[in-house]
């Protein structure tokens, strides 16, 4: 059976790998819904039912609001065939037919789960502690969870390569030859709440051990924080079994935005994008993905994220100062964002109840809000601070000082 919409085209390794057999068939054998603008975008347009008369949005304050001047009346372009070539280039990949956008990294995940996994039969695997939305996606869509977690004792090693919370590739092996209904791998790198990356010599051993047939998940939300050789996106040549996720949220600031990517072989790109709705992306958020993917604009992201990796060591330092007060040492890998740091007893073990009551003073009390993680594997009595602005750090210190000295 052959995938609608999907051109003759040569896939890429590895040779176990056979992805009509991954997706599911009533997938496969869906005709996509063919919208309006899937034909034509320009002329007299009076195909679409839209309101010809144009929004009716009013500024009370008379400012000029420049997205009000997009044609928002009109459906949205359902390709983004711009936005794309540009995420194309800007991840050194062939052209538009590898990437996919999604209304942030969510919609990815769940559909990857559809279209792969039948409910009620097959499974995924996750690495914990790992990002919480791939079992709340798969308890929606009743899929079981097989967790693999990640090393929790020790102390990460260059690169992540080694120690705590790198992933364990034999344990992962041993799961995928214990259950052949594995069909989805979901790997974070850098990790999160871990902040550790995975090496690409150990996305290859799954991505080439034979006894797994399904797709491996890299999810890259946090990639551009780490180092420029880091992306599994360069594996996408190689490896047809392979997708990887990445978002407009981080490096580049545009959370409210919700712009997810996901890059992969042709085929996989087309069966997502039979299964998407047909105009997910909207026109504002294709506006401002536009401008941000503009080479002026990617030079300004790749200086901000110079300005918080400097950031993110100095926060590092600080927390460091504040050991005798009962906080331990930062955890993980430190390739992202943010850090993660374990709050200590008075026995010198990491204290949940501690962590937790250092949690909620700082929101409620001192205006300082950061996450409590201490329910995840590996992560008791932690909390993971996202790096702010100089102030924001020092502010977050000195209120950090205050709590634990009182507590």
């Amino acid at each position: 059976m052959s995938i609608h919409g999907l051109a003759a085209s040569t896939t890429t390794g590895p040779s176990h790998f056979d992805i009509v057999k991954v997706i599911r068939p009533n997938i496969l054998a869906l005709h996509p819904y063919r919208c309006a603008r899937d034909d034509y975008s320009e002329g007299i347009l009076l195909d679409a039912n839209e309101n010809a008369l144009g929004h009716s949005i009013t500024r009370p304050d008379g400012q000029h609001d420049p997205l009000l001047d997009l044609d928002l009346h009109r459906y949205p372009d359902p390709a983004q065939n711009t936005i794309k070539e540009r995420i194309a280039s800007l991840r050194s990949l062939p052209g538009v037919d590898h990437v996919f956008l999604g209304v942030g990294s969510d919609e990815i995940i769940d559909l990857l789960m559809r279209v792969c996994v039948a409910p009620g039969t097959e499974k995924i695997l996750t690495t914990p502690p790992t990002y919480g939305m791939y079992g709340v996606c798969a308890q929606i869509n009743d899929i079981a969870v097989v967790k693999c977690p990640l090393e929790l004792t020790g102390t990460a090693g260059e690169g992540g390569e080694a120690g705590r919370f790198s992933i364990r590739v034999s344990e992962i092996k041993k799961a995928i030859d214990a259950d052949p209904t594995i069909k989805l791998i979901f790997l974070c790198s850098p990790g999160n709440p871990t902040g550790t990356l995975i090496p690409l010599s150990s996305i290859r051993a799954i991505l080439e051990y034979q006894n797994f047939t399904g797709i491996v998940v890299v999810d890259e939300a946090y990639i551009d924080f780490a180092s420029d050789e880091a992306s599994a996106a360069s594996l996408i040549k190689e490896y047809a079994n392979l997708v990887v996720m990445q978002t407009l949220s981080k490096s580049f600031g545009l959370a409210g935005v919700r712009l997810g990517v996901a890059l992969a072989q042709p085929p996989l790109i087309q069966v997502l994008t039979n299964t998407k709705a047909p105009y997910n992306i909207s026109t504002p958020a294709a506006h401002i993905a536009l401008s941000a993917l503009a080479p002026a604009s990617i030079t300004t992201m790749r200086s901000k994220i110079a300005t918080l990796a400097a950031s993110r060591l100095g926060l590092i330092i600080e927390l460091a100062a504040l050991a005798s007060l009962g906080l331990g040492s930062v955890l993980g890998g430190n390739d992202a964002n943010f850090v993660v740091v374990p709050v200590l007893g008075s026995d010198g073990k990491p204290d949940n109840t501690r962590a937790q009551r250092l949690y909620r003073s700082l929101a409620e009390e001192n205006g300082v809000v950061v996450r409590y993680r201490g329910s995840e594997p590996g992560c008791e009595g932690c909390l993971r601070i996202t790096v702010g602005t100089d102030e924001e750090n020092r502010t977050a210190i000195a209120k950090i000082r205050t709590v634990l000295s009182a507590i």
